[in-house]
């Protein structure tokens, strides 16, 4: 939708010509969130290729409502070590359809991605 790749669990190559800049995105589940903390505790000792740096973290809703108060605490604290962003729940996207509109954080999203290659136009 934003013209990015997903790498699984790998990181960017610059050096083979991947773009640096990294949404590392996440469910807001206990493991989603401690595969991210993991992911910045990487990023913070430099243990990552050259040349690859955070945009942000984007955390995806795992289900519909709010976060138990556990998981709340969790995003406080990667907001502490991140730029974090939210996207809501979206039964659109549970059963492989596209949202139509997007919720208005994900258009936020395409804001810190300029000129991505591929990025898809007239985000709505």
């Amino acid at each position: 939708m934003l013209g990015g790749a997903d790498l699984g669990l790998r990181w960017p190559a610059p050096d083979r010509g991947e773009p640096g800049g990294l949404l590392l995105v996440a469910r807001t589940h206990a493991g989603g969130m401690q595969a991210a903390s993991q992911a910045l505790n990487a990023l913070r000792l430099g243990d990552h290729p050259a040349g690859v740096h955070l945009v942000a973290v984007v955390l995806v809703a795992d289900a519909p409502g709010r976060l138990p108060h556990a998981l709340g605490r969790r995003v406080r604290v990667l907001r502490s070590a991140a730029e974090v962003h939210r996207v809501p729940w979206i039964p659109a996207w549970r059963l492989g359809e596209e949202a139509d509109p997007l919720p208005k954080q994900v258009r936020a999203l395409a804001e810190l991605t300029p000129g991505v290659p591929g990025r898809t136009a007239g985000l709505r």
